[in-house]
């Protein structure tokens, strides 16, 4: 529902043509609602689509025929679903030894590869959730951020082999897995587990790496995020918010001194902070380089005045004819956000002219929709 779409949302946003193979019905979460509502929307723009029902032998050779024109196939599905069709990985190199395959699973190989798998089931697994939550009551994450973590490495790994094909003339199968991207994820915290003997409480339970990284109270009875993490910025700090005394405290002089002291550090510079409204704190840490956050909700980013005026959300439309904002790839080339080329498409929107350029003719194309093989949007 994310993890494959997130991979082929990534390859179309940097420009590939992106055909998105689906039931004659559609895809299942073009009727998602509400925390599955964005799903559909979000993760299918820049994408052409062929509704086909593969089990008829029409279908299945409309899809190999496209397979045939195409650099890459990716799949989301169950272990064993599509070799059941004739259409995993060894069936398809045979055929195609240039073509990249790429599978997007729950697990690598190993001993729990036939298990299905969602994101959150994987958080729980790996550690992700409890890292997340409360220490007795694990939590996922608020995003599917394991899929699209998924999703995302899929894309790296079908552009390596895509670049490696250049040379090898020959593609590759490229496979992503949920566990082992928040296996990925929670890599930190098992690296701290094994080279310090201590277990990392969850990250709700305060015992940060930094002596200031904390959410402080303001004057206007707001709340703004502020991080010290270093010791010139510790020095900056002192000096713009005229604490020479704490700038002289040798309990505090290195950020590991501050960590041991946050049990009265952290009260004395709540008093000193709450002093300013959030805007003025805000200005004041902009100005002296210093980091700091609004506690914002994921609806404010529709006003946020840095997202609007670098380009970096995208109004689309629905199948339907709604609109809504989309951020854009979190990244820039040659200073410029990538485009919408465009809006997630109606099932089967695109399909004419696809099998087209595949060398059917319009009879044909017709004939197909009317035996119920294909569907035209």
């Amino acid at each position: 529902m994310v993890m494959g779409p997130s991979c082929g949302l990534a390859l179309a946003d940097l420009g590939a043509d992106v055909i998105k193979v689906e039931p004659l019905e559609g895809d299942n979460t073009r009727t998602l609602q509400a925390a599955g509502a964005g799903f559909f929307p979000v993760f299918n723009r820049n994408k052409r689509s062929l509704a086909v029902d593969l089990k008829k032998q029409k279908g299945f050779e409309v899809v190999l025929k496209l397979i045939s024109s195409a650099d890459v196939v990716t799949e989301n599905f169950r272990p064993g679903a599509l070799e059941k069709l004739g259409l995993g990985y060894k069936d398809l190199c045979a055929r195609y030894p240039r073509l990249v395959y790429c599978s997007l699973k729950g697990f690598l190989d190993g001993p729990y590869q036939q298990r299905a798998a969602l994101d959150e089931v994987v958080q729980m697994m790996g550690g992700l959730a409890y890292m997340t939550g409360l220490p007795d009551r694990p939590l996922r994450a608020g995003s599917s951020v394991v899929d699209i973590m998924g999703g995302t490495f899929a894309a790296l790994g079908i552009v390596a082999a895509l670049r490696e094909r250049e040379t090898t003339g020959r593609g590759r199968l490229v496979t992503s897995a949920l566990f082992e991207s928040t296996a990925y994820l929670v890599a930190q915290h098992i690296a701290q587990f094994e080279l310090t003997g201590e277990a990392p409480p969850p990250m709700s339970v305060k015992r940060p790496a930094w002596g200031i990284y904390d959410i402080f109270e303001t004057a206007d009875a707001d709340r703004l995020f502020v991080g010290v993490v270093t010791d010139t910025q510790w020095v900056i700090f002192c000096r713009e918010f005229d604490l020479a005394d704490l700038a002289a405290d040798a309990r505090l002089r290195v950020n590991g001194d501050r960590v041991r002291e946050r049990s009265w550090l952290l009260p004395r510079l709540a008093e000193v902070l709450k002093k300013y409204t959030r805007a003025g704190l805000a200005a004041k840490l902009e100005r002296i380089g210093l980091p700091f956050a609004p506690i914002s909700k994921p609806w404010d980013l529709l006003e946020d005045p840095h997202l609007v005026a670098s380009g970096g959300l995208l109004e689309t439309r629905t199948p339907d004819g709604k609109t809504f904002h989309a951020p854009t790839l979190p990244l820039s080339l040659d200073g410029k956000r990538l485009p919408k080329r465009s809006d997630p498409p109606a099932i089967g929107e695109g399909a004419r002219e696809l099998l087209a350029g595949l060398g059917y003719d319009a009879g044909e194309i017709d004939a197909l929709a009317k035996e119920g093989v294909i569907a035209l949007g």
